[in-house]
């Protein structure tokens, strides 16, 4: 018999990106666990004022043993009252709800506001202050969060951002577990092989989509550093643009690093993950903000060292000196660090380190805590 009956509001399968993988992941553990689990997902998600990219979904296969429900429309009223009306039949003990967007606001704080007043609603908050500001986040923020009993955050700086909205003591910090949806780890040479790269250079890896507040063009600077053109490190761009492409390429031509970036802009499909991981000597994140990354998580998935920027949750998921580097938001200092990774040949000690601290990091352990912040509000 299951022990629970549990609903994740969200995009799920066949929508693409972290959001829609970690809530696959999730609904996974519960299921593993015995639960009785079911994803509530969108038939519209964005407008296409929201989404500069080529298409919201990705091909393959539907995780298996996951109960799927593609019901919402985000811009629809009408809608939002009968999915409210569709999951109050189910009777679930609470429905989980990711929020990181404000646009979706008063579509998810409206279905929460109709389930009944027994049901427990905890949100998962990737974000309650966006990257990328728009008027009336601070309002449509508020009305979600009223709407919600309990409160996760993926980061500790996303939980101090949510007392600006609430003072409530239900809410806590579990960083974000590690995913394991992109296959084993499997060796730099085949990786490489499957790229048809060359094995003799050293790569770093940008991976995700390219959008101003991931910071490229801090990357792209630190490259332009005479002292790396002089070691011969190329750099793999593995994401497609959301933003427009011609400002990165000029930037590029303008430094003179044409030969050193290895462009690969396109959505980068699941079983192709693994090979960008591991062909890479290091990943880089040079955010100009951020809470915290699946980006980061899919690197300890795969054991790879990191270099990121001391902004938001960043510096709380990845060790200075243990298993990467954190650094400014300044290109010199980017490329120190680089340089020290190749000069010191820090790579085996800190995929090492990756090895163990990624422990941490388990869908176990994320559940038994929700279930420990639920179990206070049943």
């Amino acid at each position: 018999m299951p022990k629970q009956k549990v609903i994740i509001i969200g995009p799920a399968f066949p929508f693409r990106g972290g959001i829609a993988n970690f809530n696959n992941a999730l609904a996974q553990e519960y299921y593993d666990r015995g639960d009785d689990v079911t994803l509530y997902s969108f038939t519209l998600q964005y407008p296409g004022f929201l989404f500069p990219g080529t298409t919201q979904y990705e091909s393959g296969q539907a995780p298996k043993n996951l109960k799927i429900k593609t019901l919402i429309n985000s811009v629809n009223p009408f809608n939002w009252i009968n999915v409210a009306r569709k999951i109050n039949a189910e009777k679930p003990d609470y429905v989980i709800i990711r929020y990181w967007l404000p646009f979706m606001a008063p579509c998810l704080g409206t279905i929460a506001r109709l389930l009944n007043k027994k049901t427990k609603i905890l949100a998962i908050t990737d974000n309650v202050i966006p990257h990328e500001k728009r008027m009336g986040d601070t309002l449509f923020t508020r009305y979600f969060v009223k709407s919600c009993d309990a409160f996760l955050t993926l980061s500790a700086s996303v939980l101090d951002d949510l007392s600006k909205f609430t003072n409530t003591t239900f809410k806590k910090f579990i960083p974000h577990p590690i995913y394991d949806v992109f296959g084993g780890k499997i060796s730099k040479e085949k990786a490489i092989q499957n790229l048809g790269l060359n094995s003799s250079d050293k790569h770093l890896l940008f991976f995700g989509f390219v959008r101003k507040y991931k910071g490229l063009d801090l990357m792209l600077q630190a490259m332009g550093d005479n002292r790396i053109k002089a070691m011969g490190i190329k750099l793999i761009i593995a994401g497609e643009f959301y933003d427009d492409k011609t400002e990165y390429t000029n930037m590029i031509a303008d430094l003179s690093i044409a030969e050193n970036i290895i462009m690969k802009s396109d959505f980068i499909p699941a079983d192709k993950v693994k090979d960008y991981f591991c062909a890479a000597d290091m990943i880089t994140q040079t955010y100009r903000t951020a809470t915290q990354s699946g980006v980061t998580q899919i690197a300890y998935s795969f054991e790879r060292p990191m270099l990121v920027t001391n902004v938001g949750g960043l510096a709380e998921i990845v060790p200075n000196n243990k298993v990467g580097y954190v650094t400014s938001q300044n290109p010199t200092k980017i490329a120190d660090a680089i340089i020290d990774f190749y000069t010191n040949n820090k790579e085996a000690e800190f995929t090492l380190n990756t090895s163990i601290e990624k422990k941490r990091f388990s869908w176990e352990s994320f559940v038994n805590g929700v279930e420990q912040l639920m179990q206070k509000q049943l």
